[in-house]
């Protein structure tokens, strides 16, 4: 019996160890707080780029209001992003760098939301919208093309609070 409870146990630290957010070796460019139950930094999640560049995302080739032309966004997925913070709440609050924010439902993670790092292949620089963009999937969805989806398009990202 006292390996059976030795055995879960160690299954239950490597699956919380597993769960553990590393500590950024890089400038910090994303903060997410709130309703999160991963954390790096006292009771936050700090990203630098290499740890987003580590989660899963995607590459889209679109036209939005804000860019001449169809261009190529790339980044994480914004429900990566969720999932390595074990965000829990149903609202995301995201914070522009000019403290600009915007309310999005946490559900929009669902539709291949995109923080974008990069376009045409490029690190987005604070002057072109960057260092992060959230995006939506303009190119898989047309439906998402208008105004209720550009109002939640923030540019200049610095923080994602997780609410409710």
């Amino acid at each position: 019996m006292k390996s059976i409870t030795t055995a879960i146990l160690a299954i239950g630290l490597s699956a919380t160890a597993a769960l553990a957010l590393e500590a950024p070796s890089g400038p910090v460019v994303l903060t997410v707080t709130g309703k999160i139950s991963n954390t790096n930094s006292g009771d936050v999640a700090q990203f630098d780029m290499a740890m987003l560049e580590k989660l899963k995302g995607r590459k889209g080739e679109m036209e939005t209001p804000w860019t001449t032309g169809r261009v190529t966004f790339e980044g994480p997925l914004l429900r990566e992003i969720l999932a390595a913070v074990g965000a829990t709440g149903t609202s995301l609050k995201v914070r522009a760098l000019n403290d600009y924010a915007a309310d999005v439902p946490a559900e929009d993670a669902k539709l291949d939301t995109i923080l974008a790092t990069k376009i045409d292949g490029k690190p987005m620089s604070i002057r072109d919208k960057g260092p992060l963009m959230l995006v939506y999937p303009f190119d898989l969805n047309a439906d998402l093309f208008n105004e209720k989806y550009f109002s939640r398009s923030v540019w200049q990202i610095k923080e994602i609070e997780v609410g409710q």
